[in-house]
């Protein structure tokens, strides 16, 4: 299986448009080694993606285990790559600052992990309970559970307001559900469970015991007191003001704009390779066969 080809990596060079525009020295360093990392696995995949999406026939029946680490890493297409890139550009820049880098590091390590593994305990309960042994080799592949587990952490961290998903109003509180049916009915290739995987990771952390863990495996070392003084250390205070960047935008606002000031970088490409809308590039994304009866899910 390999990966689809689109000729020019147009998501890519729009993600790099992007990351120029916020300016590299105005992004946490956790969250610009994210984006290089995965942008790095785009380029340099490991394994094709059949090789390192995440199933339950795969991970758990055939032992490979280290699908959980590659998963998140892989990407269908730069389209892919570049809405969960972009989407992470905005939340890590909020999160990081909030949490502090080196706690920040310590929970994207987890959710990375935690996500796969409540994907592969959904996809299993859904192939039980319904008698559906095809739920066993759905393989799903990309970074989008983890940010559905940020987006919950950004809602906890920064309530209150609205989205607007597909036109309604929806409180930020409910954000992450709506997106999800919306996402589900709008591009049936995506990853249900590994969208809902996150959730439940993110409402782990934010009302269940998945902090207090993290925080006892941490040990007394300050991972969770990031700022003792209740200020930002020197590295946050300099040359960071972010909120230039979001100007009191939504995420999905500031995602919107990206878009719009990269399509004007990339002008000089042709029509038929840039999508028109927001709308159309968020939910034309296509399914991937897979080599048998399995199918990969973004």
């Amino acid at each position: 299986m390999q990966r689809r080809s689109r000729g020019i990596n147009v998501g890519l060079l729009m993600l790099l448009s992007q990351v120029v525009h916020v300016g590299i020295n105005n992004i946490p360093p956790v969250t610009l080694a994210t984006l290089a990392l995965n942008i790095w696995f785009f380029l340099n995949p490991l394994k094709p993606l059949y090789y390192s999406c995440i199933s339950v026939e795969k991970c758990y029946q055939q032992k490979d285990w280290q699908r959980l680490l590659l998963s998140p890493l892989h990407h269908a297409d730069d389209w892919h790559l570049y809405f969960n890139m972009v989407s992470m550009l905005w939340k890590g820049i909020k999160l990081e600052r909030r949490l502090g880098t080196r706690w920040f590091a310590y929970l994207l390590t987890t959710f990375s992990l935690l996500t796969g593994v409540v994907y592969l305990v959904l996809q299993f309960t859904l192939a039980e309970l319904m008698n559906q042994p095809d739920f066993r080799r759905n393989c799903a592949v990309g970074f989008s559970g983890v940010l559905f587990a940020l987006k919950v952490l950004s809602n906890h961290y920064f309530p209150g307001g609205f989205v607007n998903v597909l036109g309604f109003l929806v409180p930020n509180r409910l954000a992450c559900w709506a997106e999800l049916v919306a996402i589900h009915f709008c591009t049936p290739g995506t990853s249900f469970a590994g969208h809902l995987a996150g959730i439940l990771v993110g409402l782990m952390y934010t009302q269940g015991p998945l902090k207090k863990i993290m925080e006892t495996c941490a040990g007394p070392s300050g991972y969770q007191n990031h700022y003792p003084d209740g200020r930002p250390r020197a590295y946050e205070d300099t040359h960071r003001n972010y909120d230039v960047y979001t100007a009191g935008l939504s995420e999905e606002e500031q995602l919107e704009r990206a878009l719009r000031a990269s399509l004007r970088d990339r002008e000089g490409l042709s029509r038929s390779e840039i999508p028109v809308t927001l709308f159309d590039m968020l939910f034309n994304s296509e399914r991937i066969p897979d080599q048998d009866t399995s199918e990969i899910h973004c």
